[in-house]
C-alpha cells in the first residue's frame, strides 16, 4: 500500500496546503537516509532519480532499492524520473517502477517543449502515470554573471503557462518565477505575484526546484500559492559533504566506512527539517487514506502449439518476449513451459503492466498487434488469458 499514485498524492497536499518533498537519490545512504525522515516525521515523500545524475550510478540497480523502499515503507511513496531528456527515458523510467515522470524541455523553444512534452504525456497516461512539465527553474549561484548580478533567464507567464497545460495534458507544471539574488550566499527574491497569478489561472500542482536559499516563510508563501511539490538536492549533498569533511577533520586516516558512517543521519536530518516546513510531517495517515495504491497487474496467457515443432516455439517466444518487452508500461516479460510433459497446457507468459491503465494500450500497440497476429495466432491452441491486480509483491 505504501507506494502511491502521484497524481493523487499531489492533488492532496495542493488541496490541503503543503508540498511533498521530492528528494533526489544518488545512492542507498540517499533512500535511507530520506526514507528514515519520512517514516519519523510521518510524511509523504518522492523519491526521484534525476537523469542529468545518471552518470554518478546505475539506474535500473538504484530503481530496485529504490522501489524495494518504498514498498516496505509504512508511510506514502511515490517515484519519479526528474528531468527526463525525451520519451525513451520515460518509457525506461516506467519499465523500471517510476510512477511519474517529468518532461524537461525548458530550455528547448517553446514550440519544441509542448511538442516533446505532449508525446510524452500521450505515452505515459496510456500507462496510468501523470507526467510534470516545466517550463523553467529557480536560479541559483551559478546563475550569477561576473558583474554579480543573476543572469537573465525568461519568466514563466500565465499565457505561457495556460497554453502550455491545455496542449500538453500535464499533471503538474515545474515554473520559474524570477529569482534575484545579488550574491552566492544572500537572500533570494521571489516574484510570487507572478506566481499567484499562474496558479489561479492553472489550479493544478505546481513545483519548484529548489536550488536558492530560501527561508521558511518564503517557502509557506510558495505552498500557500500553489507549490505542493519541491524538488531537493542540493541541501541534501552539501549535508552529506559536511558530514565527511567533519568526519576527516576529526579522524585522519579514516578509512572510507569510517568517512561515510555519518552521512545517513546527516541527510535524515536534512530532509526531516525540509518535511516539516513543507507542512507534509504528520499527514501520512490521511494521504493513505485517499491515495490508490499502485500495484502492477499480471497478465497471464497458457496455451498449447500446433503445427511447429519445440524449436520453432522456442524461438517464436523468445521473438516475443523480445518485442513486448519494449510496448511502454510493460516492465517484464516472462516465459515458461510445463514441467509435466503432458500437462493439459504447455506453454505461459507472464507479462507485468506497471498499471491496470497498461492493459488497453498494450493490446492496441502495433508491436503486440504484429507479433501476435503473425506469430503466435497461427499456432496457438486452446489460448487462455487473464489479468491479475497484484495486491502485494
Amino acid at each position: 500500500m505504501p507506494l502511491v499514485h502521484m497524481k493523487d498524492l499531489l492533488n492532496h497536499a495542493y488541496a490541503h496546503g503543503y508540498a511533498v518533498g521530492a528528494f533526489d537519490v544518488v545512492n542507498l545512504e540517499f533512500v535511507e537516509g530520506v526514507m528514515a525522515a519520512a517514516e519519523r516525521s510521518r510524511a509523504p515523500v518522492i523519491l526521484s532519480l534525476a537523469e542529468s545524475q545518471l552518470e554518478h550510478y546505475d539506474f535500473e540497480l538504484l530503481m530496485s532499492g529504490v522501489e524495494a523502499a518504498a514498498r516496505r515503507s509504512s508511510v506514502p511513496v511515490a517515484l519519479h524520473l526528474d528531468r527526463g531528456a525525451n520519451l525513451e527515458a520515460a518509457v525506461r523510467a516506467i519499465r523500471l517502477g517510476c510512477n511519474s515522470v517529468m518532461m524537461d524541455a525548458s530550455q528547448s523553444t517553446f514550440s519544441d517543449n509542448l511538442a516533446h512534452t505532449k508525446t510524452v504525456v500521450e505515452m505515459a497516461h496510456a500507462c496510468g502515470v501523470p507526467v510534470e512539465g516545466s517550463l523553467g527553474y529557480l536560479t541559483d549561484a551559478m546563475d550569477i554573471n561576473a558583474q554579480g548580478h543573476t543572469a537573465t533567464l525568461p519568466s514563466t507567464t500565465v499565457a505561457e503557462a495556460k497554453g502550455f497545460v491545455e496542449r500538453t495534458g500535464v499533471d503538474f507544471l515545474e515554473v520559474s518565477i524570477r529569482v534575484e539574488q545579488s550574491c552566492p550566499n544572500s537572500k533570494a527574491k521571489l516574484d510570487i505575484q507572478r506566481l499567484r497569478s499562474i496558479n489561479q489561472a492553472l489550479g493544478i500542482p505546481l513545483s519548484i526546484h529548489c536550488r536558492v536559499r530560501l527561508d521558511d516563510e518564503q517557502f509557506r508563501r510558495l505552498i500557500v500559492h500553489g507549490v505542493a511539490k519541491i524538488n531537493c538536492f542540493t541541501a541534501l549533498a552539501e549535508a552529506a559533504n559536511a558530514a565527511i569533511r567533519a568526519r576527516a577533520r576529526s579522524a585522519p586516516g579514516a578509512g572510507y566506512l569510517d568517512l561515510v558512517q555519518s552521512v545517513g543521519a546527516a541527510i535524515s536530518a536534512k530532509a526531516e527539517r525540509c518535511m516539516r516546513v513543507w507542512g507534509a510531517a504528520g499527514r501520512a495517515a490521511e494521504v493513505l487514506a485517499c491515495c490508490r495504491p499502485w500495484a502492477p497487474v499480471e497478465h497471464l496467457i497458457i496455451h498449447n502449439v500446433i503445427g511447429i515443432s519445440e524449436k520453432e516455439v522456442a524461438a517464436m517466444m523468445s521473438e516475443g518476449q523480445q518485442a513486448l518487452s519494449t510496448i511502454p508500461g510493460v516492465r517484464s516479460v516472462i516465459t515458461g513451459k510445463a514441467m509435466k510433459e503432458h500437462a493439459q497446457y504447455r506453454y505461459c507468459w507472464r507479462v507485468r503492466f506497471a498499471a491496470p491503465e497498461v492493459i488497453d494500450s498494450y493490446h492496441r500497440h502495433p508491436d503486440y498487434t504484429a507479433f501476435t497476429n503473425r506469430r503466435f495466432l497461427p499456432v496457438a491452441d486452446r489460448e487462455i488469458s487473464i489479468d491479475y491486480a497484484m495486491e502485494s509483491l
